[in-house]
């Protein structure tokens, strides 16, 4: 017989940014613990709650006993088991003591002898009993607590004053119920019962639940408690979009929001948003500082008009819900003041030093023991962005200047208080020091992009600016052997090659991965390293292959592009496009088979040092290998124009006429002939048709 079960830890103040985690984690492991032993009927379900003060599961379709189960145990070999007559060894007797199986137990039928892996071995068939619900709970909630990811344990003190255990924060209560009755089982010093406790202020201290089914409704109608972490979620975002409405403002980017609603969720049990305002006059300041200041260290939500500009207002999620707040209004007015003051007296003592006099300061910052300060840094990249400038047309001098400020902020009040806007005020302060609006704009999106889906840089001096940035930490970090390992990655080294590859694929700029690299290693005193250049080379085209898969390419489709080594990024998605339309082609499979074919011939002749020249007509006998060398001549006319002009789709395509000659060729050709003018003349053939084919990718890898 089943029944729903009901599970509770009622802790003090758990760690917010884990709560849901931890809430996951545990109803996750209370499920296994008691399928691993028999105790879920079919068609079981498992929701999990969690608030600041609890963690909590509930399971469907729970057995009071799981049921009895056949089990079959390999002991020991055959040859261990018996002696030479046959009889039980003193080994296979101590063995089944332990097993329960006393000398005169009666073993009829549950000792089989049986081959496995060309031995003979010893196998005890055992009726296993089933299990009760309290012995498979009580270890459930033993493992499920072991196994939590707690970011730091806590030691503490039971009641009994001697008794010392460890858990993420004091836990004061535990419920354990299945269907109305209490599960009888212990941990961390409690005993299980059936109550429960609602909201610290506004709610009914101690509950009763009558059945696990109304663990949920009793703490929510009178706890003041919404248990589950995404039913609270919810409401909260329904409460903070609503007031926004109502103001004629919104939240701002779902991406900044999302992370905070998070967060506000596991600090409360019961929300309730109310409308929060500081003064006018604090908008002079960059809204970016504002904005963090709320969101981080108070957990506000800014709202913005719908330009974008932040107002002076502001959302509070409160764990309150009272007629009159306006004591809680007021007060988190009062505590918002000092912070916003603190962000203004930053900015405007920041400006009274010009960002060019604060360059020097980066000597006395350490970049990394190996390469130097923060300044020779500079100097690196400010030599690189001019090159890269050069190279796609910019303005030289204008990246040259971006890139001699780019790091002065980090030398700012404002950024030492508030790290995320290195970048953002170097921008402020360079438009307040008369700095050109490109140089300005270049110093704030040099660090882009800074995460997957992040906008990239918006003006080619910025790009300039953000690939020097990025390839000169990659350069400088590879110099020094501090590449990355399995999932060690200090250096964020496989995100800034990643934002390498964005930059030249999404920006189109036709530039040569090669040459890019080789001018990066070339601004470091050490000289151009060839082993750790080649060594880069591979790691950023190992993140393209991911970038591809991601971008929804085939491992075979990026592989038959990818083995040619392009140096263009920036052609490969169309060397893909190319590559996709080909394969759909009716004449594709038989040409990629016999690219294939050509390719592994080829090979096994330069394996024997056979050396063939360019191919002509006049040492060609039979009618197929004239054949298709008139198609390949005619095909490669057609298609190299396309080729230079970056069609490459057209490029292939134009070879699909091949397909007849080709197969006509391998029907009646031998290549490998006695004659050696012959099969040179065959080979170079062949030669011919993979480079002609294979200029925009291997097609041979398209083969199955």
């Amino acid at each position: 017989m089943s029944a729903n079960l009901l599970v509770e830890l009622f802790t003090e103040e758990l760690p917010p940014r884990a709560l849901k985690a931890l809430g996951e984690a545990f109803a996750q492991a209370i499920a296994s613990g008691l399928a691993a032993r028999g105790l879920l009927a079919q068609g079981h379900e498992t929701r999990a709650y969690c608030t600041p003060r609890r963690l909590a599961v509930h399971v469907s379709a729970v057995l009071a006993r799981s049921p009895e189960r056949e089990q079959t145990r390999k002991l020991m070999p055959a040859k261990v088991a018996f002696d030479a007559a046959g009889d039980p060894a003193p080994a296979l007797l101590r063995r089944l003591e332990k097993e329960g199986y006393g000398a005169d137990a009666d073993l009829g039928g549950r000792i089989e002898r049986r081959a496995e892996g060309g031995a003979e071995y010893v196998f005890l068939h055992q009726v296993v009993p089933g299990m009760q619900l309290a012995a498979a709970l009580q270890a459930a909630l033993e493992e499920a607590i072991a196994r939590l990811p707690i970011p730091k344990l806590m030691s503490y003190q039971l009641a009994d004053g001697t008794t010392t255990v460890q858990f993420v924060r004091p836990v004061h209560g535990l419920l354990a119920l299945h269907g109305t009755e209490v599960v009888p089982v212990a941990v961390l010093g409690l005993d299980a019962g059936r109550t429960t406790h609602g909201h610290r202020f506004q709610g009914v201290q101690d509950i009763p639940v009558a059945t696990a089914d109304a663990y949920e409704e009793a703490l929510a109608a009178h706890g003041q408690v919404i248990a589950a972490f995404d039913a609270r979620r919810d409401e909260t975002e329904r409460q903070l979009r609503a007031k926004a409405a109502q103001l004629g403002a919104s939240l701002g980017p779902e991406q900044d929001v999302a992370p905070l609603l998070d967060e506000v969720t596991a600090l409360v049990e019961f929300p309730t948003v109310y409308i929060g305002e500081f003064e006018p006059e604090f908008l002079v300041v960059p809204q970016e500082c504002l904005v963090l200041t709320m969101r981080t260290n108070q957990k506000y939500f800014p709202l913005f008009d719908a330009a974008g500009r932040l107002s002076n207002r502001f959302l509070i999620v409160s764990n309150m819900r009272l007629t009159d707040p306006k004591n809680i209004i007021e007060g988190n007015n009062r505590v918002v003041r000092p912070r916003l003051a603190d962000a203004r007296f930053f900015f405007e003592t920041d400006k009274k030093s010009r960002l060019e006099a604060r360059v020097p300061q980066l000597g006395a910052i350490v970049y990394h023991n190996k390469l130097g300060s923060q300044l020779e840094r500079v100097e690196r990249v400010q030599l690189l962005a001019g090159k890269i400038a050069r190279e796609t047309g910019a303005d030289p001098a204008l990246a040259e200047r971006a890139a001699w400020l780019a790091k002065a902020d980090l030398v700012t009040s404002m950024v030492g208080e508030f790290p995320q806007l290195q970048g953002v005020m170097g921008r402020y302060y360079a438009l307040a020091d008369g700095e050109p609006p490109l140089v300005a704009a270049a110093i704030e999106q040099h660090y882009r992009p800074r995460f997957a889906g992040d906008a990239l840089p918006g003006n080619a001096i910025a790009l300039a600016l953000a690939l020097a940035d990025k390839l000169e930490t990659l350069a400088g970090m590879f110099s020094v052997g501090q590449q990355p390992s399995g999932d060690k990655d200090p250096f964020a080294l496989r995100r800034h090659a990643l934002g390498v590859i964005r930059i030249l694929v999404e920006c189109g700029l036709e530039l040569s991965l090669s040459d890019l690299v080789a001018d990066a290693f070339s601004v470091f005193a050490r000289g151009k390293d060839g082993q750790a250049q080649t060594d880069l080379r591979i790691f950023v085209l190992e993140r393209l292959r991911s970038y591809l898969r991601d971008a929804g390419y085939g491992a075979t489709e990026i592989e038959s592009v990818l083995c040619l080594h392009p140096v263009r990024l920036d052609r490969v998605p169309l060397q893909l496009a190319a590559v996709r339309a080909f394969a759909g082609l009716p004449e594709a499979a038989s040409l990629a088979a016999a690219n294939k074919r050509v390719a592994n011939i080829l090979k096994q002749a330069e394996a024997k040092g056979v050396v063939f020249a360019a191919s002509s007509a006049q040492g060609l006998q039979e009618p197929a290998e004239r054949d298709l060398f008139e198609a390949l001549r005619d095909a490669s006319q057609k298609a190299r124009p396309l080729y230079e002009a970056g069609d490459y789709t057209g490029y292939l395509k134009a070879f699909a006429v091949l397909k007849f000659p080709v197969d006509a060729f391998f029907d009646t050709v031998m290549v490998m002939v006695d004659d050696q003018k012959l099969r040179s003349n065959r080979l170079a053939l062949l030669k011919n048709l993979r480079d002609e084919m294979n200029r925009v990718a291997d097609i041979s890898r398209l083969a199955a």
